[in-house]
């Protein structure tokens, strides 16, 4: 996969595991496609004369930035919410029916936006599925680091980002086939084949696996045998199955042992609160490199910035997304996750204060080519980092215990700065009373949030390639700073520190008994 090979120490096949983590990864199509779907469908002229709430003094309809923002960012107020509750959900339901129950609710705001013909109607839709939404963006990649091969997990993990821009370029080209037409089609086709999208991701999780850790945790062993056996290819007899299942219950019994719990609370504790911490700031300064704003507006901003065909530029814009991630499934094991976030904001930073400047400075032909290159170059830097790797570090970074809790929790900071952004943008952009009306100036924001986004992996961001979920929990209990996660060795598995632990406590009681 990718160029990236099975150790040869390595037992079994990893075949099936990557095949099914991919597939799960479909569940970041329907983010994906559904945040492509409204940028277009914003800058529709029949939505907007069906939809419209002002005009101009000529009579022609507009859409004004306080509708604007609430149609765009109501979606984001649904995810992080979906994203709260996508803990208990996972923890009860698992990690697979939780996705097909999270399928079924996005289904059902698909159907109110479709059949919409007022905000109201539209909004509430909108609301529904993106409730759906976020609970399938932290349950996807918990089902998938809880399966995935260390080796490859990166990978696997960041995939779910590369079905986000997939999603985004398949409605970019509904967009481009449906935009002229001059009824309800131009925006019911693009918001109706989203149950496709659906349908599939249902149908795949109805036959796969449920994933070893989730039946460990609830003590289903056999259980987890056949799955990790259905994972790796291996017979369930298979000493190597056998010893990496044995770990991941040593690891599940040292937790429980070292500290009883498992509740949202047990995430703000000291040895927890860190972690939670550079996880809510990784996944917020996603949101803050402003690539949604591309997603979003960004039809709008070609338009208003005079440049021609703004439907064919935003297809172009989400093929580079969809092509600049492919390397970055690669370069996440090869460069490793620090490395990587690096030359991504560096990379992102530089190009997007270029615009900037370009888009203050001249107003041209020639300029708007010089604009157009560089918002490509931003989003390449964007798609090959920090758009895959902030959901591979924080699907890696916590313990069993609390992995489905604190992935909630820090996915839904992804989307409470998505809704801020989303909300905010038009304001921010927009000519007209009360509005900002920075247009291209946006990107000064943008560019200095991407140098913070420097700082703060340098100082807090582990280095946890080719390291088992366990390791990586070791990682954190024995490495003090970020910076020197990187010569970070594993000591011993968890099995033998449950081994010492019972053997502390044999001592404990014959010293007692003396």
């Amino acid at each position: 996969m990718l160029g990236i090979h099975k150790p040869a120490n390595v037992a079994g096949s990893s075949r099936p595991a990557i095949i099914i983590g991919a597939f799960v990864a479909f569940g970041g199509l329907l983010f994906g496609y559904d945040t492509g779907t409204i940028g277009g469908i914003l800058a529709m002229d029949f939505w907007v004369k069906e939809f419209a709430q002002n005009h101009h003094a000529d009579g022609t309809p507009y859409i004004s930035a306080s509708q604007k923002s609430l149609i765009v960012s109501i979606l984001s107020a649904g995810t992080f919410f979906g994203a709260l509750t996508a803990a208990p959900a996972g923890d009860f339901l698992g990690r697979r029916w939780g996705l097909i129950v999270s399928t079924l609710i996005f289904s059902v705001g698909v159907i109110f936006q479709t059949a919409a013909t007022e905000t109201v109607l539209f909004s509430i839709g909108r609301f529904i599925a993106g409730y759906g939404v976020g609970l399938v963006s932290a349950l996807v990649p918990l089902y998938q680091s809880e399966s995935a091969p260390k080796w490859i997990r990166g990978a696997i993990v960041g995939a779910y980002q590369f079905a986000i821009t997939v999603g985004l370029l398949l409605a970019a080209c509904v967009n481009q086939g449906t935009h002229a037409r001059n009824d309800s089609g131009s925006y019911r086709i693009p918001v109706a084949l989203q149950f496709l999208w659906a349908i599939i991701l249902i149908g795949g999780m109805l036959v796969l696996p449920e994933t070893p850790r989730f039946l460990i945790k609830k003590d289903k062993y056999d259980e987890a045998l056949k799955s990790m056996s259905r994972l790796r290819a291996l017979p369930i007899d298979h000493p190597v199955l056998i010893e990496e299942l044995e770990e991941i219950r040593a690891n599940h019994e040292f937790e429980t042992q070292a500290a009883k719990g498992g509740a949202y609370i047990d995430c703000f504790r000291d040895g927890m609160l860190k972690r939670l911490l550079t996880g809510m700031g990784l996944q917020a300064l996603q949101q803050l490199t402003g690539i949604n704003f591309i997603f979003y507006y960004g039809t709008n901003f070609f338009k208003d910035s005079g440049i021609d065909n703004p439907f064919l530029i935003g297809l172009i814009t989400n093929l580079v997304n969809v092509v600049s991630t492919l390397p970055g499934l690669y370069l996440v094991e090869r460069m490793g996750r620090r490395n990587l976030l690096l030359f991504g904001a560096i990379g992102m930073a530089v190009s997007q204060f270029v615009v900037a400047i370009v888009g203050v400075t001249a107003a041209s032909v020639v300029a708007n080519k010089v604009l157009i290159a560089f918002v490509c170059i931003y989003i390449f830097f964007f798609a090959c980092s920090w758009g895959p790797v902030a959901w591979v570090v924080t699907g890696e970074m916590f313990p069993l215990k609390v992995r489905a809790k604190a992935l909630s929790i820090t996915t839904a900071t992804n989307w409470l700065l998505n809704f801020a952004i989303g909300y905010a943008t038009p304001y921010l952009v927009d000519p007209g009373e009360g509005n900002a009306d920075l247009g291209a100036k946006v990107f000064f924001l943008w560019g200095g949030c991407c140098f913070i986004c420097t700082a703060f992996v340098y100082l807090f961001i582990y280095e946890t390639k080719g390291l088992s979920l366990e390791q990586i929990d070791e990682l954190y209990e024995t490495v003090g700073n970020a910076w020197n996660s990187m010569h970070f060795v594993p000591s011993q598995s968890y099995a033998d520190r449950v081994h010492h632990s019972d053997k502390a406590e044999e001592v404990k009681t014959e010293v007692a008994a003396v």
